[in-house]
């Protein structure tokens, strides 16, 4: 399928989700200055009603054909519109490729040796899946999260492909940190971020709004310089690399491109190792809880939701500790023993109506990968008055190649924002090891973290200015990836544009 074809999907999921957010007339007399309803609201309204009834692919075709009715009438806000819905419908099922045959055919090729048994199990009880249309369909990663849940097979595929050694490089390291803690032996790291689109993927017309994440100051992340960005005449806010979140904004004519579109930035940053082990319960001090941070890093959000549930299970984890500390200890130990690790449908759980919020996923699938797991340890956290939040970049700790990933951190008064790590502490489970050195792995990664990271924002869910706006088809969650807007492209750049974005980072002298 190539990425037009794809992106008429998009935009009926699009529409489907501007629909279902009110954005949407279904009645005669909400139709605006309606006496009679048009085709294009017609075939708009048809998506909506698809979209309900969980037929998500028919949700997108009706959208579509909005779109190209709107677009042929010379409306393009109808068009625009049509336009997202058909984008957001696609965004909800496209992550969900397997029919039940193709599951089943994934799984036997992927585990050699799976009984029809287990294949079963996996299909019937575990594994995550959508309807649509009534039909059941499963996850692209179905597989591959099969082996994530059974570390004997995991293990299979380690054994040759993990250099678990060099995972372990900080946590099982015997040399002195260099300098004073929390915040130690210190790594320059200097590189370049790139964009780059071909020519036959732009849009012929409008403008291109573009949020282009950058680094961004933290308390173990220091000394930033981003240099040599591209197209400084399109430049509208930033480059931000102070605040919650790192980014600089364009908006470029398309017009104005000659040939290929290439936004890059070179990069240059000091990443330092956080030992936190240290601390001591008792000198932990009061929460000032009228503080905006602390407000802000309590309360629920999107996608780190506290619901009644979610404080539930907190206090049934932490049991009768108070002590802020000792509770998140017990918090974190608890997700990696509890819910490992797996691939999860993000654009889907991002576009998909009615809104479910990462941490309550998770909470409720037992399935989650890096980002997820964070926000669930931070909902479980926030939901006892323990300020907590998911940081998110890039991490060098797995391959010398820079990897998206997020992590955790909570605010202990006394002490500050102490990293935690339950994806990378699960890692342990993946490789055959003595049971002593998996415990210090966890142990190192429950309150310190190695410095092999970058840092685009300290939180999820993070607003910038200018905003996204909120009626068009955008990945809202993280900004490890440019977010892309257009009022005139007939495919969802945002999506696509994704696999053109490269980081590429290298540890260098002091």
């Amino acid at each position: 399928m190539d990425y037009r074809t794809v992106t008429a999907l998009l935009v009926i999921v699009t529409v489907l989700l501007l629909s279902a957010a009110g954005c949407t007339a279904t009645t005669e007399e909400n139709v605006p200055g309606a006496a009679s309803v048009s085709p294009a609201d017609e075939a708009y309204a048809r998506g909506v009603a698809a979209y309900a009834d969980a037929s998500y692919r028919t949700a997108e075709e009706r959208f579509a054909e909005a779109y190209a009715l709107s677009t042929g009438a010379g409306d393009p806000d109808r068009a625009r519109i049509a336009r997202d819905a058909m984008f957001r419908a696609n965004r909800t099922y496209t992550e969900y490729p397997f029919n039940r045959s193709a599951a089943e055919a994934a799984l036997a090729e992927t585990i050699p040796g799976i009984t029809d048994a287990a294949i079963a199990d996996w299909l019937e009880n575990r594994a995550q899946k959508i309807v649509s249309e009534n039909e059941t369909l499963y996850f692209s990663d179905v597989a591959n999260n099969y082996l994530y849940a059974h570390f004997d097979e995991i293990r299979k595929i380690t054994a040759t492909s993990l250099d678990f050694d060099y995972v372990a490089r900080y946590a099982w390291s015997e040399d002195q940190p260099e300098g004073t803690g929390p915040y130690v032996n210190p790594v320059r790291y200097a590189g370049a971020e790139r964009l780059e689109v071909p020519r036959e993927m732009l849009p012929s017309s409008g403008v291109l709004k573009i949020w282009f994440p950058l680094p961004v100051e933290t308390d173990s992340q220091r000394n930033v310089t981003v240099t040599n960005l591209s197209c400084p005449d399109f430049i509208v806010a930033g480059p931000f690399t102070t605040g919650v979140i790192g980014y600089v904004y364009y908006e470029i004519p398309a017009g104005a491109v000659n040939g290929d579109l290439i936004l890059s930035a070179d990069i240059d940053f000091v990443s330092y190792e956080q030992i936190f082990d240290g601390i001591d319960p008792a000198e932990v001090g009061e929460y000032n809880t009228s503080d905006p941070d602390y407000l802000l890093y309590t309360r629920s959000e999107r996608n780190i939701e506290i619901t009644d549930a979610i404080r539930e299970k907190a206090r049934e984890i932490v049991g009768n500790e108070t002590n802020p500390h000792l509770a998140a200890q017990m918090i974190y130990y608890y997700i990696i023993e509890n819910y490992p690790y797996s691939h999860v449908p993000h654009y889907s759980l991002d576009a998909r109506v009615p809104k479910v919020a990462e941490s309550t996923y998770m909470f409720e699938t037992g399935h989650g990968d890096c980002g997820t797991q964070s926000m669930l340890f931070a909902a479980l956290c926030r939901s006892l008055g323990i300020p907590a939040r998911a940081v998110g970049g890039y991490q060098m700790i797995m391959a010398e190649a820079p990897g998206t990933h997020f992590w955790a951190e909570y605010y202990l008064p006394g002490y500050g924002w102490v990293p935690n790590d339950p994806t990378v502490a699960e890692a342990a489970d993946w490789t055959v090891i003595s049971e002593e050195r998996q415990s210090a792995f966890k142990d190192y990664y429950a309150a310190n973290l190695d410095p092999a990271r970058l840092v685009f924002q300290k939180s999820v869910d993070t607003p910038m200015d200018p905003a996204l706006p909120d009626d068009v088809a955008v990945f809202r969650i993280v900004r490890q990836f440019p977010a892309v807007v257009s009022d005139t492209a007939d495919y969802d750049l945002d999506y696509f544009w994704q696999g053109n974005f490269t980081v590429s980072l290298a540890a260098v002298d002091q």
